[in-house]
C-alpha cells in the first residue's frame, strides 16, 4: 500500500490504492491525478475524529466519474428543498462544463507549444546524413537484421528470475522465530567477554550484535560465563579456611552447604545452556545445508558467487599437485601450506579424516597399516556427495554403499601399486577431491602411521622411511600439523608428539586431536588426566587448540550419521563435559573441522603471495639460464621433445616403403647366397662330385637338395630377409641422424628400435609358401638359353674362386710363413705350424702321386704318412693329418674345378643334346644354375612379402613401442635426459605454477 506520511496525504488519497497491488515505494503526493488532489485539498482539513470517513473515496475516478457530494447546508430565508436541488445541479453542470474547456483548450495550447518548440529545436541541429559513412555499413545491416521485439519476448520474465532467488519470506520468519525463542533465555544476560581476548570480544560484539548468529555468540559467552562463575565458586570453596576437627563449628557448615548448592546450581544452568546452544546449533546446521545443497544446484541457472567459493579449493588443489611432482631446483622449495595428519599406527587418523569427509572412503584394517603412501584429499563444496581421483575420470557416489566399496578398493589398489618390490610404504601421493553439501573446503595428506617397531613382512627400513616421509610434509612452515592421539592408550607410549614437538616447537601451526575419548573415561582411573592432555600440560609439546573426538565404536561398518548421532550423544551424558573438564568449542570433529578449515585459510591467505613471488624469481633464473645455454633452441620439454622423436621415427619407418624393389632383391640375394654357400659347397657340391658318373650326380644333388629344402632353406631365407630389414630400418635412421637430427634423441631411438625388432615376428604361412616356390625352382634345371649358360658358369666360377682364395688363406695360416717372408719380414714358424707344414709336405707328394684321390684318406694311408714323418723326426697326430688333409684336397678339388668350368663354357651345345657321345660332362654348372636360380626367385618373394606386409606390420610395431615408451613416465625419463630437457621441464612447471597461483590470488581476493 502506499506509504505516505501524515503530513503529505490524507486518508482519500491513501484509499485511491488497492491494499492487493503490493506496492511497496513511496508515491510524491504531486504525482497524483489532479482530480485526486482537488479531492484531497477538499478533505484534507477535516480534523474532527468523530465524523466518518468517506467510504466513496476508496474507489477510482476518472475524468468522467461523479464527484463525491458535500453534505447539504441550510440555506436561511426558508427556500424549498426543490429550488436547492435545482440551484446545485446548474452550478455541478456549469463546473463541469468549464472544466472541460479548461482541460481543452489546455490540451490544444499545450500541444501546439510542444510542435512549435520541437520544430526550432529540430532547425537548429545540422543534417546527420552527411555523416552516415562514420558507421561501418554492417552496423547498419545487423540492425535491419535483429528483431528487437523477439529479442525482448526471449528474455525471461520477472517470475521466473524471482524463482531464483531464496525464499527471503521463510528466512526471516526462521529468523524471527528463533529470536523469539532466545530472547527470553538471554534478555536479562549482560554482554560477556570472549575467549580469547576483550579486544577481540568487543569487536565480535559490534559485528554481530544484530541477527542470529549475534544470539549464538550472545548464547556461547553465556555459557563462558557460567564456566567462569563455576571456576571462581569452586576455587573461592577451596581456599576457605577450614575449622579445627576438634572444635566443630556449626554456623560455617551453613555457608559452605549452600556454596557446593550454588555450585552444583551453576553447573546444572551451564548444561541446559550447552545443550540448547547444541540443540540450536543442529537445528540451523540442518536448514542451512538443504539451503547451501538448493543454491549450488542453481549454479547453472545464474548463481555464480557460490561457485567461485567452491572452484576455489579445487584451484588451490590443482597448484599442489603439480607441486607434488616438480623437484625444485634453485632452492624453490613447496612451501604453501596443506592440513597434515599424523598420528601413531592405529591412533585413529582415517577415522577423523573419514569424519571431516563425512564418508567411509579409506580402506581399514584391524592392527595392520593401510595407509602405505600420502593421500591428499581436496575437500569443497557440492551439491551432490562425490569423490573422483585426479587421473580418473569416474565419480564415486558416496551415498551408495557399493561405491564406497568400490573406492577403498582402488584406493587400496593405488597404494599396493605405489609401493616398489621390497618396500613397505611408498612416498608417492594419491591424490583425491571429496565434494559435498556441507564439507568444509580444505586440503589434507593422510600420511602413514608412525610405528615403533618393524614386525615381520616389512622393509627394515619402514620405520625410518616413514619417520622421513613424516618429517618432509611436517617441515613445511606454513603445513598446519593435525596431531592425532589415541586416547585409549597411556601417553607416555606415544611417538608421534615427540616428532611433532621437533617440527614446532612453539606449536604455532599444530593443532591437537585425542581419539577414542570414550574408551579413554572408561579406562582411565582418572578423568582428569584427560582433561590435562586437552589443557596441553601432560605432553612437552605446545599446540594453537585442542579437541577431544569419538570416531566411533571401533567397528568399520558403522556410517558416519550413526557415529555423529553416538558422538554427540556421549559428549551431552559424559561426565567430562557437565564437570567442566572439557568445554563445548573443543569436543566433536564438527567443531574440529571448521577450526582446522579456519586455521587453513588463514595460512593461505598469509602465506600464498609470498610464494608465488618466490616462484616467479625462480622462473626469471630459470628463462636466463635458458637464454644464455640455448639461445636458439625452442624450450621443448620431456614430452614434446618425446613427440618431436616420435614423428622423426615414424618418418624413417615410412621410407622404408620408398625402397626400390631392384634394391631390396639385391641385397636379399647377396645376403641368402653368404649365408647358404658353405652348406652348398660342402654338403652338396663336394660330395656329389664324389660321385663316379653323372647319373649318381644328379641323383645325389636332388636328394641333398630335397632335404635341404624341405628342414633348413626357408628358415635361412626368412631370417635374411628379418636381418635384411633391420639393416635397411638402421641405414635410413643413421642417415637421418646425418642432416639435421637432435643428439638427444639417439637413446630413445635405439631403444625404439630394438624393441619393435625384439616385438616382430615374421608371419609363419610365409614360411610353407616359400618352402613351396623354392622346391619348384630348385627341380628346375631346364636352361633355355645361352645368356642362362654363361651366367650360371660365372656364379661358378666366382664361388669357387673365393672359396679357394678362403681355403689357400686356412692353410697359409696351418704352415705360417713362407721362406721369402721368413727373411724379409723376421718371422718364424711355431712348433705347430713346423708340424703342420711338414705334414703338408708329405701329403702334397700323396696327391702328385693320386691325382683323381678321393676326399678321404684311408687308415693305412694315414698310417704311411704318420711312418714317413717319424722318419724325419716328426711326431704327428693322425687327427692332425686328417684335418691337414681335407684343406689341401679341398684346394685341389677346387683347383681342378675352375679348370672343368672353364672347359664347360662351351659345352651348351652339348647340354642341349644331354651329353650325348661327349665326353664332356657339366652337370655340375646345372647345379649352379638351379642354385642362382632359386636365389633369384627367393629374392623376388621375399622383396613382395617386405614391400607388402612386414613393413607395414614394423610400422605398426613401431607406433605400439612409441605409444607404450609415451605413456610410461619412467622410460621417457630414463631415454629423454639432459640438463637441457630437465630445464625445459622446470621452466614448464614453474611457469605453470606461478599462472594457476596467481588464478587462485586473484580468486581468493575476489572471495574478500
Amino acid at each position: 500500500m502506499l506509504r505516505v506520511g501524515s503530513k503529505a496525504a490524507c486518508m482519500a488519497c491513501r484509499n485511491l490504492v488497492s491494499t492487493n497491488m503490493g506496492v511497496r515505494f513511496r508515491i510524491p503526493l504531486q504525482k497524483l491525478h489532479p482530480l485526486s488532489r482537488v479531492i484531497h485539498h477538499r478533505y484534507s482539513g477535516n480534523t474532527n475524529p468523530q465524523r466518518p470517513p468517506h467510504r466513496t473515496a476508496a474507489r477510482f475516478f476518472t475524468s468522467m466519474s461523479r464527484l463525491p457530494m458535500r453534505p447539504p447546508k441550510p440555506t436561511p430565508g426558508g427556500r424549498s428543498y426543490q429550488q436547492q436541488r435545482n440551484f446545485w445541479v446548474a452550478r455541478l453542470a456549469a463546473r463541469l462544463l468549464k472544466l472541460r474547456y479548461i482541460l481543452l483548450g489546455t490540451a490544444v495550447g499545450g500541444g501546439y507549444t510542444a510542435k512549435k518548440t520541437y520544430d526550432e529545436w529540430r532547425d537548429m541541429l545540422p543534417d546527420f546524413s552527411e555523416y552516415n559513412w562514420v558507421i561501418p555499413d554492417f552496423v547498419w545491416e545487423l540492425s535491419e537484421q535483429i528483431d528487437l521485439d523477439k529479442l525482448a519476448k526471449a528474455l525471461p520474465e520477472m517470475e521466473d528470475i524471482a524463482k531464483l532467488l531464496p525464499d527471503l519470506d521463510k528466512i526471516g520468519e526462521n529468523f524471527t522465530f528463533l529470536k523469539s525463542l532466545l530472547s527470553s533465555e538471554t534478555s536479562g544476560d549482560p554482554a560477556l567477554k570472549a575467549t580469547d581476548s576483550s579486544a577481540a570480544a568487543t569487536q565480535d560484539e559490534k559485528q554481530y550484535k544484530k541477527g542470529l548468529l549475534g544470539e549464538l555468540i550472545l548464547i556461547q559467552q553465556q555459557i563462558q560465563r557460567h564456566e567462569e562463575e563455576v571456576q571462581r565458586a569452586a576455587a573461592a570453596n577451596s581456599a576457605r579456611p577450614q575449622p579445627p576437627e576438634s572444635v566443630p563449628s556449626p554456623p560455617q557448615q551453613k555457608p559452605k552447604s549452600s556454596d557446593k548448592e550454588k555450585i552444583d546450581q551453576l553447573q546444572e544452568e551451564l548444561l541446559r545452556t550447552q545443550l540448547k546452544y547444541q540443540r540450536m546449533l543442529e537445528r540451523l546446521e540442518k536448514e542451512n545445508k538443504e539451503l547451501r545443497k538448493v543454491v549450488l544446484q542453481k549454479d547453472d541457472k545464474g548463481i555464480h558467487q557460490r561457485k567461485v567459493k567452491k572452484s576455489l579449493i579445487d584451484m588451490y588443489s590443482e597448484v599442489l599437485d603439480i607441486l607434488s611432482d616438480y623437484d625444485a631446483n634453485y632452492n624453490t622449495q613447496d612451501h604453501l601450506p596443506r592440513v597434515v595428519v599424523v598420528g601413531d599406527q592405529s591412533a585413529g587418523k582415517t577415522s577423523v579424516l573419514e569424519m571431516i569427509a563425512q564418508a567411509r572412503i579409506f580402506p581399514r584394517g584391524s592392527g595392520e597399516m593401510m595407509t602405505r603412501s600420502p593421500v591428499k584429499v581436496t575437500l569443497s563444496e557440492g551439491p551432490h556427495h562425490v569423490a573422483m581421483f585426479k587421473d580418473s575420470g569416474r565419480e564415486f557416489d558416496l551415498t551408495k554403499e557399493e561405491d564406497l566399496a568400490a573406492l577403498r578398493h582402488e584406493i587400496e589398489l593405488r597404494m599396493r601399486k605405489s609401493v616398489k618390490e621390497g618396500q613397505t610404504v611408498s612416498s608417492e601421493t594419491i591424490s583425491l577431491s571429496v565434494k559435498g553439501p556441507g564439507i568444509q573446503r580444505m586440503v589434507l595428506v593422510d600420511l602413514p602411521g608412525v610405528i615403533s617397531t618393524v614386525t615381520t613382512g616389512m622393509a627394515s627400513d619402514t620405520k625410518e622411511t616413514i619417520f622421513s616421509i613424516s618429517k618432509a610434509y611436517m617441515q613445511n612452515p606454513n603445513a598446519i600439523i593435525l596431531c592425532i592421539q589415541d586416547g585409549s592408550v597411556d601417553a607416555e607410549r606415544s611417538l608421534v608428539t615427540d616428532l611433532v614437538s621437533q617440527m614446532d616447537p612453539q606449536g604455532k601451526r599444530t593443532i591437537f586431536v585425542l581419539t577414542k575419548v570414550d574408551l579413554a573415561e572408561k579406562n582411565l582411573a582418572s578423568p582428569s588426566r584427560i582433561q590435562e592432555i586437552v589443557e596441553g600440560k601432560l605432553f612437552p609439546m605446545k599446540a594453537l587448540g585442542y579437541f577431544a573426538v569419538v570416531t566411533g565404536k571401533g567397528s568399520s561398518g558403522e556410517r558416519i550419521d550413526s557415529i555423529k548421532e553416538y558422538e554427540e550423544d556421549f559428549f551431552q551424558n559424559s561426565r567430562l563435559l557437565r564437570d567442566g573438564m572439557l568445554k563445548a568449542h573443543q569436543v566433536t570433529t564438527k567443531n574440529l573441522s571448521l577450526a582446522v578449515s579456519d586455521c587453513f585459510w588463514k595460512m593461505v591467505r598469509e602465506s600464498v603471495e609470498q610464494q608465488a613471488d618466490v616462484f616467479k624469481a625462480s622462473r626469471f633464473n630459470l628463462e636466463t639460464e635458458w637464454k644464455n645455454n640455448y639461445p636458439r633452441l625452442r624450450e621443448l620439454d620431456r614430452n614434446e621433445l618425446f613427440e618431436k622423436a616420435k614423428n622423426e621415427i615414424l618418418d624413417e619407418v615410412i621410407s622404408l616403403s620408398q625402397v626400390t624393389p631392384q634394391h631390396w632383391e639385391t641385397i636379399l640375394q647377396k645376403k641368402l647366397w653368404e649365408r647358404v654357400s658353405t652348406h652348398v659347397i660342402e654338403n652338396i657340391y663336394l660330395p656329389a662330385a664324389q660321385t663316379i658318373d653323372s647319373g649318381t650326380f644328379n641323383t645325389t644333388v636332388d636328394i641333398k637338395l630335397k632335404q635341404w629344402t624341405d628342414k633348413q632353406l626357408p628358415h635361412k631365407a626368412l631370417e635374411v630377409a628379418w636381418e635384411t630389414l633391420q639393416e635397411e630400418f638402421a641405414r635410413f635412421m643413421a642417415e637421418y641422424k646425418g642432416k639435421d637430427q637432435d643428439d638427444i634423441f639417439d637413446k630413445l631411438k635405439e631403444a625404439v628400435k630394438d624393441e619393435s625388432i625384439k616385438r616382430h615376428k615374421w608371419n609363419e604361412r610365409a614360411m610353407d609358401s616359400l618352402r613351396v616356390i623354392q622346391h619348384n625352382a630348385l627341380e628346375d634345371r631346364s636352361i633355355t638359353d645361352k645368356p642362362q649358360w654363361d651366367a650360371a658358369i660365372q656364379f661358378m666360377e666366382e664361388t669357387l674362386q673365393s672359396r679357394l682364395k678362403d681355403t689357400e688363406s686356412v692353410i697359409k695360416d696351418m704352415v705360417g710363413p713362407d721362406w721369402k717372408q721368413r727373411w724379409l719380414n723376421w718371422q718364424n714358424r711355431t712348433p705347430d705350424q713346423h708340424i703342420r707344414n711338414e705334414t703338408k709336405s708329405e701329403l702334397d707328394r700323396l696327391l702328385k702321386l693320386h691325382d683323381d684321390h678321393t676326399a678321404y684318406l684311408a687308415n693305412d694311408e694315414v698310417t704311411t704318412v704318420r711312418k714317413n714323418l717319424e722318419g724325419r723326426g716328426v711326431e704327428v697326430d693322425p687327427v692332425l693329418i686328417k684335418d691337414t688333409w681335407h684343406q689341401l684336397y679341398r684346394r685341389h678339388f677346387l683347383q681342378k674345378a675352375l679348370s672343368h668350368c672353364s672347359l664347360c663354357k662351351r659345352g651348351f651345345y652339348y647340354y642341349q643334346r644331354h651329353f650325348v657321345d661327349s665326353e664332356l660332362e657339366c652337370n655340375d654348372v646345372v647345379l649352379f644354375w638351379r642354385i642362382q636360380r632359386m636365389l633369384v626367385i627367393t629374392a623376388n618373394t621375399l622383396r613382395q612379402q617386405l614391400t607388402n606386409t612386414e613393413v607395414r606390420r614394423l610400422e605398426k610395431n613401431v607406433k605400439e613401442v612409441l605409444d607404450d615408451f609415451g605413456e610410461d613416465l619412467e622410460k621417457k625419463t630414463q631415454l629423454i635426459t639432459g640438463r637441457r630437457v630437465q630445464l625445459a621441464e622446470d621452466l614448464k612447471k614453474v611457469r605453470e605454477i606461478q599462472e594457476k597461483l596467481e588464478v587462485f590470488i586473484e580468486a581468493l581476493h575476489k572471495e574478500k
